[in-house]
């Protein structure tokens, strides 16, 4: 397929606009008021210890948007800052804004979701809660989506005129390296997929929502990659600002989370992405458990039943705490309810391993090869296991 790329200049500042292609749509005429009893714009702003930046970036919309109908929703996961004491405030001083505390889980994509589903205006923005995101763009952001059949309005920090600000130089070689590879499952001509500020119409959302992963933090590129149809889409520049208050949320957990985004992209319609993970945590629970096993019978000469049933316990706690801390990012676990978590994940792992022994003594029995009954007794235990923990340790019953 070819994308064709144009540019022009308008005000000062590069627009450029990648047609992918482009579908016949009714173009909003241009306009700031909605003739809709609801906002025009909702603006979903996820936020996780952001308490100091809210009343500055509620100011600053106010100001860039007036004249427009539009609606901020905060939607807060649980921070323990009071970020979300503070949205409420701010709900109870301006109509224009509402607020939404999550309990249980986490996630900047998931609470993207939540809080566009929360909305019935027919465009939609996203932006972060630290400031970061300049919206002084937002009104030429809305009047492209309104004056043409454009479907998406992406802020970009890699087009003509835009820049990522004081990034160091290991930040901004880790962002390029992460939007090549970005590239792999979204269209050619986006020139920012790891953007997380842009506008999109209701329209096209709605086409995607069922089927978004709602995995880390990359809400457009989960958008872009899972529609069905090529997006038509623009983009406009913008400088990434410095944080004024808070820290940054950027962790080294945060590339596993993008990785497991790109797979769920990739291979999420043959096989979940979680069960992805969990079998890989499994398999090096298989090495812990051989190499405890090796030092505790071999080194320290403990009795082989014994060495046995230590090696299953280390690798029981390992393959949760990693799974807990990597596979239910989202989801995880903590005090008290880690080791709650701990005894359902050892209830459901022993039953699969039941199973495992039964399934493949029962193939073995009917002469079936040895590996092949081993490897099938290893997949009904492994898919027993995900399949129960993910309702039982990490779903909604566990979280109970």
């Amino acid at each position: 397929m070819t994308s064709l790329n144009y540019s022009s200049t308008e005000g000062g500042e590069t627009l450029v606009s990648t047609p992918i292609e482009r579908r016949r749509t009714s173009a909003s005429r241009v306009g700031t008021r909605s003739k809709l009893r609801g906002p025009l714009l909702s603006i979903v702003i996820p936020t996780y210890r952001e308490r100091d930046n809210l009343r500055p970036l509620i100011d600053e919309l106010a100001e860039v948007l007036a004249g427009v109908d539009w609606e901020a929703i905060i939607v807060d996961d649980d921070s323990p800052d009071g970020t979300a004491q503070v949205a409420r405030q701010l709900a109870n001083e301006r109509s224009c804004v509402r607020s939404i505390q999550r309990i249980g889980r986490r996630g900047l994509a998931s609470a993207c979701i939540e809080g566009m589903l929360a909305s019935s205006a027919p465009y939609l923005a996203v932006m972060d809660g630290d400031r970061q995101h300049d919206p002084s763009i937002l009104p030429k952001m809305l009047a492209l989506l309104q004056q043409s059949d454009t479907e998406l309005v992406v802020g970009s920090r890699y087009v003509g005129g835009g820049g990522v600000g004081e990034w160091s130089l290991a930040r901004r070689g880790i962002s390029r390296f992460a939007t090549l590879v970005g590239r792999a499952v979204v269209p050619a001509g986006l020139h920012d997929p790891m953007s997380g500020f842009f506008v999109v119409r209701r329209s096209l959302f709605e086409n995607v929502v069922h089927d978004l992963s709602g995995l880390g933090f990359k809400i457009l590129l989960d958008i872009v990659a899972t529609a069905k149809a090529p997006v038509v889409l623009e983009e406009v520049p913008f400088v990434f600002r410095a944080r004024v208050a808070g820290a940054s949320k950027l962790d080294s957990l945060v590339a596993w989370e993008y990785a497991m985004l790109l797979a769920d992209k990739l291979f999420g319609r043959y096989v979940p992405v979680r069960f992805l993970a969990f079998a890989a945590i499994g398999g090096l629970g298989v090495f812990v458990h051989l190499s405890v096993l090796e030092l505790a019978y071999r080194v320290e000469r403990v009795e082989f039943v014994t060495a046995q049933a230590i090696a299953v316990g280390v690798s029981m706690v390992f393959n949760y705490t990693v799974n807990n801390l990597l596979t239910y990012r989202d989801r995880r676990r903590r005090g008290l309810r880690w080791l709650t978590g701990l005894v359902s994940f050892a209830a459901a792992c022993s039953v699969g391993a039941a199973a495992n022994v039964g399934v493949a003594a029962f193939l073995f029995s009917r002469r079936t090869e040895w590996v092949i009954a081993a490897v099938a007794g290893v997949l009904v235990g492994a898919v027993w296991n995900y399949a129960v923990t993910s309702v039982y340790t990490w779903g909604r019953r566990g979280n109970q």
